[in-house]
């Protein structure tokens, strides 16, 4: 029986990575050892991994997670007091496959999409 996924995506910078996940995303960081090369975050049930690359092209990565949630309006406000860069094609919108969703980019150019069913 399958229980969790948790993500793997590439980061150029451990610190840039953490600071924009805890302080942008308000996510914390997960585990109590801190690996080289490698970070682990979590916010509420999600768990994202992170795995050091530093010759990453941000241009042509690729890396996308899409994160359900049941609080999309106050996620979002949240994000936007804290000033978060939310991608311009990517506001929060109403989706015509039944979700409000939004989207960003980290700094390695990983898209975030989050979405609540409607």
């Amino acid at each position: 029986m399958l229980t969790q996924i948790n993500p793997k995506l590439p980061m150029r910078d451990k610190t840039i990575t953490r600071n924009f996940y805890i302080n942008k995303l308000g996510f914390k960081e997960f585990g109590s050892q801190d690996f080289e090369g490698y970070l682990m975050v979590e916010k509420d049930a999600i768990q994202i991994h992170f795995f050091e690359f530093k010759e990453l092209d941000p241009l042509t990565n690729y890396g996308q997670v899409y994160i359900r949630t049941d609080a999309i309006y106050n996620f979002y406000q949240t994000l936007l007091d804290n000033k978060t860069w939310i991608h311009p094609n990517g506001q929060l919108d109403t989706k015509p496959w039944g979700q409000k969703e939004f989207s960003l980019l980290d700094p390695d150019n990983n898209l975030l999409t989050f979405g609540e069913s409607i």
